[in-house]
Formats: C-alpha cells, structure tokens, sequence
C-alpha cells in the first residue's frame, strides 16, 4: 500500500509541474509582447520577471528566494533614490560600512534601477538559466530610455545601477547565506531526536530526510532589531489529552474531516509550493505589485514598496528559521499517527491535506512573512486598501483526490483499502477587502491544511508585525 501512496503522489507532482510548465511559457511569451515599460511600470516589469523566474525552478526554497528579494528590492530602491528630494537612502541604515556611489550630476533613474535588476537577477537566479528573459527585458528597457539621453548620460546611469547593485551583492555574501541554494539539505546536519520533536514525513513535499536550511536562523537579518526579537516559545509537549498540546493537535485531526472544496481551495490558493508555484516570498512581493497598480504609485513608492516587502519577508524567514531549529516542534500528522489515528485496518497513516514541508513546525513561516508583509503594506497604502489576489489565475484547473480513512470500501489481498473522491479546484482571481484579511486567511490556510496548529499560526502572524515594523522603522525619509 506505500508503494501504491507514492506511486500516486509521484503521479500528481508530475502533473502539477506539468501544468505549472505550460504557466511559465505563459509568462514568458508576455514578457515578450511589444508592450514597452515607462515609469514605473519599469519596476513592476522586473518585479513580475523577478517572480517569474521564482515560479518552480528547481533549488529555489522560500529561504533562499526571501533572501534574494530582500537584495533585490533594497537594490531597486537605492538605484533610484538619489534622484528624489523626498526619500534617502536606507544603506547606512543597515550598515555602517555599507557605502553606495555617488550618482552622476545627471542620471536617467530608470536606466540605473535597470542596469541593476538585470545585475541582481543574474547574481542571485543564474542557477535557474533564464538569463535570456533578463537579457530581453533590460535591452528593451535601454532602448527606450536611453533615446531620451544623450549617449554618455545614458551609459553614465546604467553603469551607476550596475556599481550599486554590485556593492549590494557583495554585502549579501556576508549575511550567511550566500549560494544557500546549492546547499538546501546539508548531508552533515545531525537531526536531535525525543518526545514532541520533529521527524520528516513518509510523504512530504521533498524526499529528503534532512531539514531544509538547518543553519538559515544564524543569518544576518537586514534590519539589526529583528535580529535582537526574542525568540517566542512553543506549547509545553504533553500526550495528556487535557493539555493544550494535545488539545490543538486533535483540532488539525478533526479539521480535516470537516473540509470543503471552499476551504480546500484556500489552502491550495495559499500553499506556494516552492516546486510548483513562486512560493510564499514571490506571493508577497507580487502583492506588492497589485498594490502599486491599484494605487498607480509612482516609481519612488513603487521601489520603496518592494524594498520594504523584500526586507520584510527576508527577515521573516530568518527569524522564523531561528526558531524552528531552536525547538525543533513535531508537525501534526506525527502526534495525531501517535495518539489520534488509530484505524488498522487502513494499513496506510494519516496525511494532511496538503503535503508537509521539510523543516519543524513551530511557528508558520506562511503566517510570519505574511503579517510582515501586511505591516509593510499597510503602512504605505492604508488599513482599507481592497485588492483581487491574482497570484495564480493562470495556472490550469487542479485536479486531487481526497483519501477516506474511516470509510472503507474494498478488499486488496485481504486488507481493507481507503475510498477515494476526486475534485477540482479552480484557480480564480480572490478578493480581499485589505492586506490583513489575506495574511489572516494565509495563515488560517495552514490550519485548514494539517500541517500547523492554530497556536503556530496565532504567534506567526504576532512576530510578523514585529518584523515588518522594524522595516517599516528604518530612516526612509
């Protein structure tokens, strides 16, 4: 019956790359189009390449990719800042060495926020060889620009994007998580084993038996009080099942018999499974662009916006990877297999909803960068600012099937095997009446899925205003 599992779930990732494959063609031949960007549609088009080149590509993780547009959105920003009287820049902020050049007496900013997207991109995604589309975009962004300039302005500007986003990248060489993605599953990690503490799942996103990113918690973050946050604690382990623990384990159990294809959908629209989709980090900052099209921000905000969620969802994931390796908290499906699911004569164990990700529970990393992204936003677009999530309207409709434990329904060499259904979830555009209502049902998503209990959602979503803040504290005008 194992075999028979993971011969079904090898089945469906193979679809859902499949189908995730035809998504990306999608994008690239729009990319293509003879729409030609201006203004600030010169960061948004480097934002939505930015993600696109996130969308499954093989050894990108939520770690390395938060990472990544935290340089790249800081980067973004510090290319164009010097040309406005109103902002300043955020480099000294951060560090204290972290000195950028000076500007030319006259520069074209959107020639130099080009020069060094193209530069960052390739510095941090050149692994997923897609350095034509980078190629592409940043001749058809020079070509328009520099028609307004004389030539050595125009040269004077892309060059001055390139030494900023140069210096930039040289920095983020010493945060510690440089080339992280080359090294997602160290083989020398030694896995602390006891009562409540984490195993890797018998069918989970990845095969690995090691954690992704043991070690990411130790990085630098970029704003120095995220880094000083106190590390929050989890539910005190108990098997009694009058305790707290146990009391939210057996919630996740009975949750999943409650679902919906309504509540399914929420956890599939939310999942971002690095493997299939741009995961969490690119969801941000892809909200970060409807934001900016929906309020027709200009360049300077429409840079901020994506430093400040770069930033954001970097620090995140540090600081929630700091705390998934101090306590090293099980994920539900191994309490309730323990002392919840006890059915024998299935032969097979009880799977969440949505497949397990490789690293400890506690707290939800989907909840931390989304309240941090919200904070972020918040402040700069308002409490009430209503948006259609259209993160992944594109992609074919899902097709699943939903294994029925209790029910049983057949015989295979003796043994009773589960009954299954099958559904369909389609990707549609989804409406929010403000950023904290999303990140609220982001984080509930996990809930709805099986593999976090209410309490990893609840202190996610608290220490994600805390880090947002802090970005949000940084001298930007």
């Amino acid at each position: 019956m194992k075999k028979q599992i993971n011969r079904f779930y090898t089945f469906f990732i193979c679809l859902y790359w499949c189908c995730i494959s035809t998504t990306i063609a999608q994008k690239q031949e729009a990319l293509k189009s003879d729409k030609k960007p201006s203004d600030t549609n010169v960061a948004t088009a480097w934002a939505e390449l930015n993600v696109l080149l996130m969308t499954g590509t093989r050894f990108n993780t939520p770690t390395y990719g938060s990472r990544a547009l935290g340089y790249i959105g800081l980067t973004m920003y510090e290319t164009v800042v010097a040309a406005s009287p109103r902002y300043r820049s955020v480099a000294k902020t951060l560090c204290d060495t972290l000195r950028l050049p000076k500007p030319p007496k006259i520069f074209c900013p959107e020639l130099a926020l080009n020069a060094g997207q193209a530069y960052m991109l390739n510095a941090f995604f050149g692994f997923a060889n897609k350095q034509k589309l980078i190629d592409s975009l940043e001749k058809k962004v020079y070509q328009q620009y520099a028609a307004r300039f004389t030539p050595s302005i125009a040269a004077a500007s892309a060059e001055y994007g390139k030494k900023i986003a140069a210096r930039i990248f040289e920095w983020s060489k010493s945060d510690g998580g440089n080339n992280g993605w080359d090294r997602n599953f160290p083989k020398d990690y030694v896995r602390p084993e006891g009562p409540g503490l984490w195993v890797p799942p018998l069918i989970g996103q990845s095969n690995s038996k090691i954690p992704m990113h043991p070690t990411w918690g130790e990085n630098r973050t970029f704003s120095k009080k995220n880094a000083k946050l106190p590390t929050p604690k989890p539910l005190v382990y108990s098997e009694d099942t009058a305790s707290t623990y146990y009391k939210e384990y057996k919630e996740v159990y009975d949750y999943e018999k409650i679902l919906t294809d309504t509540t399914r959908a929420t956890v599939l629209w939310w999942g971002d499974d690095p493997t299939e989709t741009c995961s969490p980090p690119g969801h941000s900052y892809h909200l970060a662009t409807i934001a900016i099209w929906n309020s027709n921000a200009d360049l300077l905000k429409a840079t901020q916006t994506y430093a400040r969620v770069g930033m954001a969802v970097a620090d995140a994931f540090v600081c929630c990877w700091k705390t998934k390796f101090t306590y090293m908290v099980e994920r539900p499906a191994s309490f309730i297999n323990k002392f919840l699911y006890r059915n024998p004569k299935a032969q097979i164990p009880w799977l969440p909803f949505f497949l397990e990700p490789p690293f400890p529970a506690f707290y939800s990393g989907h909840a931390v960068q989304s309240a941090a992204t919200a904070t972020v936003l918040t402040e700069l677009y308002g409490t009430d600012f209503a948006f259609i999530d259209d993160t992944h309207v594109k992609r074919p409709d899902r097709h699943y099937m939903i294994i029925d434990l209790d029910n049983l329904n057949g015989k295979n060499s003796g043994r009773s095997i589960p009954k299954f259904s099958r559904h369909t979830m389609v990707y549609l555009p989804r409406p929010y009446r403000s950023f904290w209502e999303a990140a609220q049902e982001c984080a509930d998503s996990r809930l709805m899925g099986g593999i976090h209990t209410r309490h990893d959602n609840k202190i996610g979503l608290q220490e994600g205003i805390k880090i947002g803040k802090n970005i949000n504290a940084l001298r930007w005008n």
